[in-house]
């Protein structure tokens, strides 16, 4: 059969990929034809357009792209039309995938969501058009399920796939050579995640990079990217030089003693790793106060969202500064008690994220109802 996926950011591109290598246990027949990045490509995908060129967040920064994002969406459309896919699979990027699902389902393509937009947050007036336009929903977090069915969509809770993730990474990666393929371990690892987006980059490394100075007992390490060119990271981290590890986020939290960690996916990934981090985030100030007006929820961390408390520290927009960094980061640091208490959180959260498998289980409902 075939197959459409739109997965627009670096972490749908990776849960992108494991879908479709279980797609193909399934399905040895599958073709993939997709917007994404370099992990759907090495699933043997044709990408379309690389995420590179779609990360667009924010209402100040949606605005200024708007001619980009209107182009696209012509394409895309005709794009499918073209390719006469078995099924269309959209992967979060809610913005963008949900018109192009009303799209679809007004064309008769058998419409999939996976990793559901957060209309549990925000602009829930999204819940009737995917009612309306979606043939299936697949959600990631426990409270999802509940939610939607409330809803009265066709919805289905199979696991958080990042427990998929970060098992294969478990069993197949060496810690050791990779401390010393990089020269690391004589001193604690400080992982930096400052986020996917330019936007992202740009207000959050110059920041953390005020850590590294002040704590020379420890080594601290940037999760770079290489959908951004090196320049990029140099320019925000002054004249101190710090390590700059590409594409291997999930090494570096293997062997991290904390972390410092943009919002986003990465905030649990960070904590099934057992790593104790704290969280920032700063967006354009306009942006941050029309969301704060629309977002009524207590918190902007998975971690915490799904725990429902405070697990972890989350310094947003006049917070995330460097005097409160490092205060904080005194806490994950040093503080033995603190740590502890963390880390018996992330115990808490593992069990309600429940078992590994959620890929496998989404891909084996796909295949099922298209052979239907």
């Amino acid at each position: 059969m075939k197959y459409y996926i739109i997965a627009g950011e670096v972490s749908g591109d990776l849960h992108a990929s494991f879908l479709m290598k279980e797609i193909k246990l399934q399905d040895p027949e599958a073709e993939f034809r997709v917007w994404g990045g370099d992990n759907m490509a090495n699933e043997g995908a044709f990408v379309v357009k690389h995420i590179k060129d779609l990360n667009f967040m924010g209402f100040v920064e949606v605005v200024a792209n708007l001619k980009t994002i209107l182009t696209n969406l012509k394409f895309c459309k005709k794009d499918i039309i073209n390719y006469n896919p078995d099924a269309v699979i959209f992967v979060d990027y809610p913005g963008f995938n949900l018109r192009i699902a009303t799209f679809c389902h007004f064309k008769g393509f058998k419409t999939l969501y996976y990793i559901s937009p957060k209309v549990w947050a925000w602009k829930k007036g999204r819940i009737q058009l995917m009612k309306k336009v979606l043939t299936k929903l697949y959600v990631i977090f426990p409270f999802e399920q509940e939610f939607f069915k409330k809803q009265d969509l066709d919805v289905e809770y199979y696991g958080n796939p990042l427990l998929d993730e970060i098992q294969h990474y478990n069993k197949t990666q060496d810690k050791g050579a990779f401390l010393k393929k990089y020269g690391l371990g004589d001193k604690p690892i400080v992982a930096l995640l400052p986020g996917s987006r330019v936007q992202e980059i740009k207000t959050i490394l110059s920041v953390q990079m005020t850590l590294v100075e002040k704590f020379p007992d420890f080594d601290f390490v940037i999760a770079g990217l290489n959908n951004h060119k090196e320049e990029l990271y140099r320019q925000f981290m002054s004249d101190v030089d710090v390590r700059i590890i590409y594409n291997q986020i999930y090494s570096i939290l293997s062997v991290s003693y904390c972390a410092i960690v943009c919002s986003g996916t990465a905030t649990l990934e960070t904590a099934l790793f057992n790593v104790p981090e704290l969280v920032c985030y700063k967006a354009n100030p306009i942006s941050f106060a029309i969301g704060k007006m629309l977002v009524k929820l207590k918190f902007i961390s998975l971690v915490n969202l799904i725990l429902n408390r405070q697990a972890v520290v989350e310094l947003l927009q006049k917070d995330w500064n460097e005097d409160r960094l490092e205060k904080e980061f005194r806490r994950i640091a040093y503080d033995e008690r603190y740590r502890t208490e963390m880390e018996m959180n992330y115990s808490n959260l593992k069990i309600l994220l429940g078992d590994a498998g959620a890929s496998k289980k989404v891909a084996k409902s796909i295949v099922q109802l298209l052979n239907k």
